[in-house]
């Protein structure tokens, strides 16, 4: 049997996103990551992938192709700040699951290990691109300190 089998398959991973995107959608930070009105979509390809990684449908790859995780997430501005605030509201989905200890862990390992990795900037939250391609500068830049000499 599958990881994807032995949780539920997928009503439980549907539950999984439902309950993510229910955070994501009233989050400052990761919210405006999302050009589309509805989140509908981006439930649609989060539950495929996670499906797929877990050992369910190969729909994701059928349709989307290869994942590229980094290079999907490359355009956004994913620092620690929204790291993190994607990991809060995946834990909160996570334990809404109520899954035994040995899968939580799993599933749990396997998020934060990607979280991790899709961090592309440790420029503060307000800095960089916004998902419409337009600079999301919305912080006060501070010009340089002088040179001091050593």
């Amino acid at each position: 049997m599958s990881f994807y089998d032995e949780v539920g398959g997928h009503e439980t991973f549907v539950r999984l996103v439902e309950s993510f995107y229910r955070g994501v959608a009233g989050d400052p930070v990761l919210r405006p990551m999302y050009p589309e009105d509805d989140l509908g979509p981006a439930k649609e390809r989060l539950t495929l992938f996670l499906e797929q990684y877990w050992g369910g449908p190969t729909t994701y790859s059928r349709e989307r192709g290869h994942p590229r995780l980094r290079m999907r997430h490359a355009p956004f501005h994913v620092n620690p700040d929204a790291r993190d605030r994607w990991l809060t509201h995946m834990r909160q989905a996570v334990d809404e699951l109520g899954l035994s200890p040995l899968h939580e862990a799993t599933l749990w390992d396997y998020l934060q290990r990607a979280a991790m990795a899709m961090v592309n900037t440790f420029e503060p939250t307000g800095i960089g691109p916004s998902a419409d391609g337009r600079s999301g500068t919305s912080l006060p830049l501070a010009p340089p300190p002088p040179s001091t000499p050593l």
